[in-house]
């Protein structure tokens, strides 16, 4: 079912979020969280949100 992003909720955001990090897709995660946080009118909870969904471009740690 294909849905206007307009009618997304906080909540599918997260959804996709959750989906996204099972399958290993960190930075997608991460946007869709953030756009979460966004949707969000508490700022403990959008700041927990960020917390859980990390921009992993600042995360990554680099191997030789």
């Amino acid at each position: 079912m294909t849905r206007a992003p307009a009618d997304l909720t906080a909540a599918d955001y997260l959804d996709g979020a959750r989906e996204m990090a099972a399958a290993d897709r960190p930075f997608l995660a991460h946007l869709l969280a953030e756009e979460a946080a966004q949707r969000t009118t508490d700022l403990a909870t959008a700041a927990g949100i960020r917390a859980s969904f990390p921009d992993p471009t600042t995360t990554r740690t680099e191997t030789d």
